[in-house]
């Protein structure tokens, strides 16, 4: 038993020499990219799994019909990354094998499908080895009902939290395991200063401030702490304290929901939340996601690689808005706003105002391809 404990707390110090080391690095961390002063933009291609390749096929007719121009004159380069497959993952035995993550740390933003993360074992999804290994921190998703006065937009802390160490805690056979949830003063102060940048450039007028500080009080403690010092850089925009169980109850209220502008919450009750709130918009098929960070973005659908839609032989029939809205975000980031607001008002008519043309993910619906060739219609 004494020395299971000392392996474990062997272990544990490992793991905490490295967030401290993570920590220093942020603080040293270089200015972000400025796309808009860029000649060239590498945007990298990556397929996944499961339905990943079929709707990044849309996704590239779009891209490509859109930039026409701007990759005729090498201004945007779309690259092809293959690799990123399940089969190929488990094979090498990495949630990112080596050659992949070097290709993508040539590009400058990714395009990607939904990859496929094993149950069980010891492999790690690959959104989140990305996510740690590009700093991808700031996990930014909008929602809009117009009709029902919904606009928001939740900024989700993206590299700490439950999914930092996540495939790293501590495990005594036969009689407990323990996972860790961090949080670094570094890494709340820049996701906290992205929610209030934009709700400042965006003419909002309040933060939701969304944790679970009064049982987790040193974790979710110290993210609501540090999220109030940066609001203090904000006085024209209220900042307002929300547990996660009762912000959840409340986007399903339809008396209250309207008046909730920007989100900022930590890792995993963002992870959760934005899934719910992408289901009132019209289901997680509906919404983009991006992954954000000072060198390099993520852009992906937030939906998951549906095998079993594979297996019933229903993946022609799988809803390509999502990829196809975080195409319209990853345009926005790269300083192409006239090309993302005509993306996004073609996404707008054929979705919702004219509806002539509906992807439901089951054979009663359009293929993915017939949605897209009416989108294109429209470009």
């Amino acid at each position: 038993m004494e020395n299971r404990i000392k392996n474990a707390v062997e272990q544990f110090e490992a793991l905490l020499r490295q967030q401290l080391a993570r920590q220093e690095r942020m603080e040293q961390s270089a200015p972000a990219k400025d796309f808009s002063g860029m000649q060239t933009v590498t945007v990298g291609l990556i397929d996944g799994d499961g339905i990943g390749p079929i709707i990044m096929k849309q996704a590239k007719r779009v891209l490509e019909k859109l930039l026409t121009d701007e990759i005729s004159a090498g201004r945007v380069v779309l690259k092809q990354i293959d690799g990123l497959t399940i089969e190929n993952r488990l094979a090498l035995g990495k949630a990112v094998p080596d050659d992949v993550l070097a290709e993508i740390k040539t590009c400058d933003v990714l395009l990607k499908g939904p990859t496929t993360t094993p149950k069980g074992g010891m492999m790690e999804s690959a959104n989140v080895t990305l996510r740690r290994e590009l700093d991808l921190y700031a996990n930014v998703r909008p929602v809009m009902v117009p009709e029902e006065g919904i606009d928001w937009i939740f900024f989700r802390e993206n590299t700490e939290g439950e999914y930092a160490l996540g495939s790293k805690g501590v495990e005594l056979p036969g009689e407990l395991t323990m996972d860790f949830k961090v949080t670094t003063d570094a890494g709340t102060r820049r996701i906290a200063k992205a929610a209030f940048d934009y709700a400042r450039a965006n003419g909002k007028t309040s933060v939701a401030i969304v944790t679970k500080a009064n049982i987790m009080k040193k974790t979710d403690g110290m993210f609501s702490r540090i999220a109030h010092e940066v609001a203090e850089g904000y006085p024209e925009i209220t900042a307002e304290d929300w547990y996660i169980d009762i912000m959840t109850a409340n986007l399903v209220n339809p008396a209250v929901r309207s008046k909730f502008q920007v989100f900022l919450l930590p890792n995993l009750y963002g992870d959760i939340i934005t899934d719910e709130a992408a289901q009132i918009q019209g289901g997680v098929g509906t919404a983009g996601s991006a992954n954000i960070g000072g060198q390099y973005a993520m852009f992906e659908a937030i939906h998951g690689s549906a095998p079993r839609k594979i297996e019933a032989g229903e993946g022609d029939y799988a809803n390509p808005a999502s990829i196809l809205k975080a195409a319209e975000m990853m345009l926005r980031h790269i300083a192409m706003t006239g090309k993302a607001e005509k993306l996004g008002k073609a996404l707008a008519e054929c979705t919702e105002s004219e509806k002539r043309v509906v992807v439901t993910g089951h054979r009663d619906g359009a293929t993915c391809e017939a949605f897209t060739d009416y989108l294109l219609e429209k470009l």
